[in-house]
């Protein structure tokens, strides 16, 4: 896809550009929210109220994302999120570490969740999982596309976000956990080279991130499925 994001998925034939839309638009906003929202609850939990008193603690994606996060969203499709903290304010050693991996463990827990209902929605909607239920089209299709969007887009996001790159997630728990790293960062030369770090894997690592999440998905939900419904054949793949 060369153009707008969203004029680029309306207008293809292999999928219903409406739905992967505002499929992704929810799960975008969503997703960043609670990511953002789970930082907070985990510095709270270890002691700092700056995101209380600082009024980042609401569902208002205003908040958290920002307008200038929500017009790069509108125009590139990505988005981001601030919760703020003060790490002085924390109790025990690791536990800037501990607030930063609560925000892909969100992620992680929203996939999870996602793919769970995916696995027993595929059977629902064909009368497999309650014989008098059927679920006719287009809605079987449309869910399904927006459960496994909402998975692999999680996935995606708890990986990126887990990398050691500040101001990422991972370059925090890095920093808190292997003191040389945090001063080779806070460097001169260390601070260009996570520059440049991040600038490439924003230009190049993108297609490989979505390429692990809807991988990711079909694996794992093969695998919930073998759980769940071990005397059913699993649909192929999951993804509509």
């Amino acid at each position: 896809m060369g153009g707008w994001w969203i004029s680029d998925l309306l207008g293809r034939d292999d999928i219903n550009g409406q739905v992967w839309v505002v499929s992704w638009a929810v799960w975008v906003i969503l997703s960043i929210c609670l990511h953002e929202l789970s930082h907070g609850w985990a510095a709270i939990k270890l002691g700092d109220d700056t995101p209380i008193v600082s009024g980042h603690m609401t569902w208002n994606p205003m908040v958290h994302m920002g307008g200038f996060s929500l017009v790069v969203f509108i125009f590139v499709g990505i988005a981001w999120g601030l919760m703020p903290i003060n790490p002085a304010k924390l109790r025990g050693k690791y536990a800037e570490s501990v607030v930063a991996v609560a925000g892909p463990m969100m992620n992680l827990a929203l996939a999870m969740l996602a793919m769970i209902l995916l696995v027993l929605w595929v059977p629902l909607t064909q009368g497999q999982l309650i014989a008098s239920v059927t679920i006719s089209e287009p809605l079987a299709t449309n869910m399904r596309t927006f459960l496994a969007l909402g998975a692999m887009l999680n996935i995606v996001l708890m990986v990126f976000n887990l990398l050691p790159i500040p101001p990422l997630d991972g370059g925090r728990i890095a920093m808190n956990l292997v003191p040389a790293y945090g001063r080779m960062i806070m460097s001169d030369t260390g601070r260009w080279v996570m520059l440049g770090a991040f600038v490439l894997l924003f230009m190049f690592a993108g297609s490989l991130l979505f390429a692990i999440g809807m991988l990711s998905v079909e694996v794992i939900s093969q695998g919930f499925w073998a759980i769940f419904f071990p005397n059913m054949d699993a649909p192929s793949n999951f993804f509509p």
